[in-house]
């Protein structure tokens, strides 16, 4: 079922100077008496460390990317070490409410899904992707030294519990802990945004070989993240509920010391792009030049606006945008005055077409992005409500083994991962042959999906638990708040429906805005997806709160400490009438979207490409 439709833009598709940068490079090549080489030189711009241009067969690829791969199946189980199993740690270890609990784990994930916005800005502007990523790794170790102490030194600890009386953390053991979180945090941040895209500029866009790779890059790199998260939802998670939370985080900060050890090995064998500015910084002097300007009328022939020569573009290896009439007070920008009119304006007033595009192109995306929070706002409710919902079920399975609460999150990954599988080897393949689309469908139409699958999951969830709380009222429960003599799998649907929807959607958002933002700020376009789950956190936050607020105040608050005797249930479809209100949004907001040429044109962009394209091989990413 096609859920959304969009419309391409070929006009917008950014050209590279018509002189060419594979020639430029393969002079480069014959200087250095290099014969026949020149041709395989990438003809994006790519170089390595020190600024020179690179051998196609020399770096990048899928040899590339099996480090970078690596890395983040390393790292990912380390920070889901962490994360999968923080709003128990909260409850038991540091003696918080389920609200105040739930809060504080969302409240985290929404700093460490938005400190990506300030990496992202640092790599532009300054230090590039490598860099950078590689100064956030080693915050970001420190951070989870720090919470491995925090857990292990009995200092910072509080103590246990006696019978139902639970003493406070204390402020210093409360302030090392959220330390060592808010650290990895800042850490996160630089090395979020730009591992992603440092592995897909291992493939380049100008090779129908590689471009074609590059399709299913984002739908392996997420394949690749599910494998770690699965290994800390089951086996990490079991180590910190029945060994110990010190070997529970141990294992995860040594996994992230290893993960960065693989990344620099792979050093030589990287592709880079050179860092061109910062993105933010452009676009705002966009509009306060277009303001600035607002009196100047735009001519009607765009060759009259300002723009730099071709040759300027490929000594730098920049993309040169044409000029569109969408959003046509920006033009305004570009425009010159030749009467002398713009002597009272500031230079930095005049800014070029290509710059102007950008801007356009970006703000393009924000409606998109606006509708991204209510569907991130669904997934923080799986490391948190979800997991606190098991706690009050019958966990035994077997004689002894109990199932740990946050361990249902594994069912999430193996359905994405099978679903993953399934989508890209087989619908893909089928539905392209119909729709001529290399992605089989559009990425606005996986999101679409995704999208309403949410809105299912939380439907059922809250099915779900009208259902345990009318058991557990028949069992006088509700006055003791013990776990009910219930099987914990019957939680298990929401878990599988929203692994199914993030198949969809996680794939979907984090691909959208990579292949929609312009290519010199492709960092700021990871960023942004990155940002939604942030924002989607510190929104499941407030909501949280003020429903609870409300419905306390009303006298039957909806979610309590004792989750037995409240409405859980009316919160879950609170939100599900949340997530069809913005889904209609969506739909009315992408059926308008126009695409950037490059993400609905097919691969085959050169005469007999079809031939070369049946002789490309299936490579593994590892």
């Amino acid at each position: 079922m096609q859920v959304i439709a969009g419309t391409t833009d070929t006009s917008s598709r950014p050209q590279p100077s018509p002189s060419g940068r594979a020639g430029s490079l393969q002079m480069a090549a014959m200087e250095k008496g290099e014969a026949g080489a020149a041709a395989e030189y990438t003809q994006d711009g790519s170089v390595d460390l020190r600024g020179n241009p690179v051998l196609r067969s020399k770096r990048g690829g899928w040899k590339a990317c099996s480090f970078i791969v690596v890395y983040e199946l390393f790292e990912r189980m380390a920070y889901y070490g962490i994360a999968s199993n923080l709003v128990i740690y909260m409850t038991d270890k540091l003696h918080q409410g389920t609200v105040e609990a739930s809060n504080n784990v969302t409240n985290w994930s929404g700093v460490v899904f938005l400190t990506p916005l300030l990496g992202a800005y640092v790599a532009d502007a300054y230090l590039g992707r490598y860099w950078t990523f590689v100064v956030g790794s080693a915050i970001y170790l420190m951070g989870m030294l720090l919470l491995t102490l925090a857990v292990t030194v009995p200092a910072l600890k509080p103590p246990p519990c006696d019978g139902s009386v639970c003493p406070p953390a204390s402020t210093l053991q409360l302030g090392v802990y959220f330390a060592g979180l808010y650290i990895v945090a800042l850490g996160n941040g630089g090395t979020k945004p730009n591992i992603s895209t440092i592995g897909a500029d291992q493939f380049d866009e100008f090779d129908p070989r590689e471009k074609m790779h590059k399709l299913s890059f984002f739908n392996w790199w997420i394949f690749t993240i599910f494998v770690g998260i699965l290994f800390s939802s089951t086996v990490l998670v079991y180590l910190q509920d029945n060994i110990s939370w010190s070997v529970g985080y141990g294992i995860p900060t040594l996994g992230l010391l290893i993960s960065i050890a693989i990344f620099l090995a792979g050093t030589k064998l990287y592709r880079h792009k050179v860092p061109q500015g910062s993105p933010l910084t452009r676009m705002g002097k966009v509009i306060a030049a277009a303001i600035c300007k607002w009196r100047l009328p735009v001519p009607v022939d765009a060759k009259e606006l300002h723009e730099l020569d071709p040759e300027v573009y490929t000594k730098k290896r920049k993309f040169r945008m044409d000029s569109t009439n969408s959003m046509r007070f920006l033009n305004k920008a570009a425009v010159k005055d030749d009467d002398g009119g713009n002597g009272s304006l500031p230079k930095w007033t005049l800014c070029t077409v290509t710059q102007v595009e950008e801007t356009k192109q970006v703000m393009k995306l924000v409606p998109i992005f606006v509708t991204m929070f209510v569907p991130c706002t669904f997934i923080a409710q799986t490391n948190t409500l979800f997991v606190k919902q098991g706690t009050t079920m019958n966990r035994h399975l077997g004689s002894s083994f109990q199932v740990p609460p946050a361990s249902l999150g594994a069912f999430v990954t193996l359905t994405m991962l099978v679903a993953v599988v399934i989508y890209d080897r087989i619908f893909v393949k089928a539905v392209r042959r119909y729709t001529k689309n290399p992605r089989g469908i559009t990425i606005l139409k996986r999101l679409g999906i995704g999208m309403l699958l949410q809105i299912v999951t939380m439907a059922a969830a809250s099915v779900t638990e009208n259902r345990r709380l009318d058991f557990a009222r028949s069992l006088g429960l509700d006055k003791t708040g013990k776990p009910l003599p219930l099987t914990i799998f019957v939680l298990l649907p929401q878990f599988v429906l929203m692994g199914l929807a993030d198949a969809f959607y996680v794939v979907g958002i984090i691909e959208f805005f990579y292949d929609q933002a312009p290519e010199s700020v492709k960092s700021l376009g990871t960023a942004m997806s990155l940002v939604a789950y942030g924002v989607g956190n510190i929104l499941s936050s407030v909501l949280l709160s003020t429903v609870t607020r409300i419905t306390r105040a009303r006298g039957n608050a909806w979610v309590t400490n004792n989750l037995n005797a409240c409405h859980l249930d009316y919160y879950y479809a609170f939100l599900t009438v949340l997530g069809v209100i913005n889904l209609l949004a969506f739909v009315a907001i992408s059926c308008k979207y126009r695409y950037k040429a490059e993400s609905t044109e097919t691969i085959d962009i050169v005469t007999g490409e079809q031939a070369e394209k049946a002789m490309v091989p299936s490579e593994p990413v590892v």
